[in-house]
């Protein structure tokens, strides 16, 4: 899909990846890219940028997404593409509090799955659609430190595989982005933490390879090559796998 003339809704678009696709598809000729965040002065703020469209949403609530659906689709046009981007990071481990838990079920699973819910139909009624899932590289591989965040970043790419293998047929592509650690507010304050041993990205970087994964309709979008290298590691070796995370669970405290 090129971007150019479509209509485009991020999420999580006040800061991070989220402003950075927002400003990169205003960049690539977006008809109108929708700026939809919990913080609504920072989707605003990210709009009146590009000359967008602010949404102040909670994508942790499904009538929430579903309310920002019908507006964009009444008021401003058929959504062309998706950007369902908004995260969270919760650390610790299975001792983490059920309603911490809950909330990052929510707003890094659940989120994916009302969106699709809402926009999947309409697309399909016109022919056809693209979704972009930000997960994260802890989604194919795990993260040291934080049970919830791995645990749900592996749940948001197994929703985008079965979105991808179930509504090709139907016109609507898939693409899922998997990071390690890039420059946002969720990472701040970890720039040392075993995430970013490869190198903490800007997001600007990041976006320009999902616009590129969008255009030629590729599915997993790995801004830092490095993850498939340790997927292939993974796959061939898997006890070896886990003892080199477990190393790196011993060097980094359990932390992250």
């Amino acid at each position: 899909m090129e971007i150019k003339n479509k209509i485009v809704v991020v999420t999580g678009a006040a800061s991070g990846i989220g402003k950075a696709l927002a400003v990169k598809f205003a960049q690539e000729g977006a008809k109108c890219v929708v700026c939809a965040d919990l913080n609504a002065d920072g989707a605003m703020a990210c709009a009146d940028e590009i000359g967008g469209v602010g949404f102040s949403v909670n994508v942790g609530i499904e009538a929430e997404i579903k309310n920002l659906i019908d507006h964009v689709e009444s008021e401003i046009g058929p959504i062309d593409l998706f950007c369902s981007n908004a995260g969270i990071l919760t650390t610790g481990g299975v001792d983490a509090p059920n309603d911490d838990w809950q909330r990052i079920w929510d707003i890094n699973v659940m989120s994916h799955v009302w969106a699709a819910r809402h926009v999947v139909p309409l697309m399909t009624a016109r022919g056809g659609g693209y979704l972009l899932n930000t997960a994260s590289a802890a989604g194919l591989l795990n993260q040291v430190g934080a049970a919830p965040y791995g645990v749900t970043k592996h749940a948001a790419v197994g929703l985008a595989e079965w979105l991808a293998m179930t509504h090709a047929d139907d016109g609507i592509g898939v693409s899922v982005l998997c990071p390690q650690a890039v420059h946002s507010e969720m990472t701040r304050g970890h720039e040392e933490s075993v995430a970013a041993l490869d190198g903490m990205l800007e997001p600007e970087p990041v976006a320009q390879a999902c616009v590129d994964a969008i255009r030629d309709g590729h599915f997993l979008v790995l801004p830092h090559p490095q993850v498939l290298d340790y997927m292939r590691m993974k796959t061939a070796d898997y006890d070896r796998w886990l003892g080199g995370m477990r190393k790196l669970n011993r060097q980094f405290g359990g932390t992250l």
